[in-house]
């Protein structure tokens, strides 16, 4: 074999093979989904952020729910039968608040019942999309995290916090300008979340997870735990399907380093 074809032909298969293993991997993927439609006779969607290596180039890159997600999830729920149930799988850090809040609403409009599957964390805007569901499903170590609003880095309510500690000749105007955003961005984000609950909790209930999870009592990044959520009589359950742990395992880590973690597959 000449080296000129010989070269041609490793050029191609590096070329070609990670977009063979692509798509046999999304193969699987909807594979596992078809499983769990058939399983509880609904529609699934999912939500998986995941780093992931851009097929050609080898680049891990990072995703977070933002209006492209909020567009192809509106546009999926759109195309479901009015009283169709849907199951959403989240695995998410969060994002952004509008595509965020988009995908909410739309939940929460949905005439059929909607469960959230939660395998292992849906952070921030993540949290939002849960609350508006009928159900919450997730493994009994899955976390929620707090909705509490970030404006430019920082929490709206440590800004409102210096804005009240300090007299008015002792703050400057950038700081008091970023206090009259987060005042609006804490209030507007309360009135969404009242929306949301309205018919699902007592309005004391609701009053106490907004001051849980909106106002700061926490950092952005607390674990909200299955524990948590009782205190906050926010109900859900642990019974999460087979299929979507099959699923997250279609979601691997880049490789390139070595696994901190090994363990022998299976039940033992």
């Amino acid at each position: 074999m000449p080296w000129s074809l010989f070269i041609f032909l490793i050029i191609l298969f590096i070329f070609f093979f990670p977009i063979a293993k692509n798509r046999a991997l999304n193969y699987k993927r909807l594979k596992q989904i078809k499983s769990l439609e058939e399983k509880r006779e609904s529609k699934t969607i999912t939500l998986i952020h995941r780093q992931e290596i851009l097929s050609l180039v080898g680049i891990p890159f990072t995703r977070f729910i933002d209006i492209d997600d909020s567009e192809e999830i509106l546009r999926a729920i759109r195309a479901t039968a009015d009283e169709k149930p849907i199951d959403l799988i989240l695995h998410t850090p969060g994002g952004l608040v509008l595509a965020a809040e988009q995908i909410a609403r739309a939940v929460g409009d949905h005439s059929g019942h909607v469960t959230v599957m939660i395998p292992h964390y849906a952070m921030s805007g993540g949290t939002l999309i849960a609350l508006a569901a009928d159900e919450i499903i997730m493994d009994q170590n899955a976390v929620l995290g707090p909705v509490d609003p970030q404006i430019s880095g920082y929490p709206a309510e440590s800004i409102m916090n210096v804005a009240r500690q300090k007299s008015i000749d002792e703050i400057s105007d950038e700081t008091l300008i970023l206090d009259n955003i987060a005042q609006k961005a804490v209030q507007q984000l309360e009135h969404f979340i009242r929306k949301l609950l309205k018919d699902k909790l007592a309005d004391k209930e609701i009053d106490n997870i907004i001051e849980n999870i909106c106002h700061g009592k926490y950092t952005h990044d607390f674990p909200i735990t299955c524990e948590i959520l009782r205190e906050l009589k926010l109900d859900y359950s642990v019974e999460l399907p087979e299929e979507v742990y099959n699923l997250m395992e279609l979601y691997p880590q880049p490789k390139g380093r070595k696994p901190s973690v090994y363990h022998v597959a299976g039940k033992s």
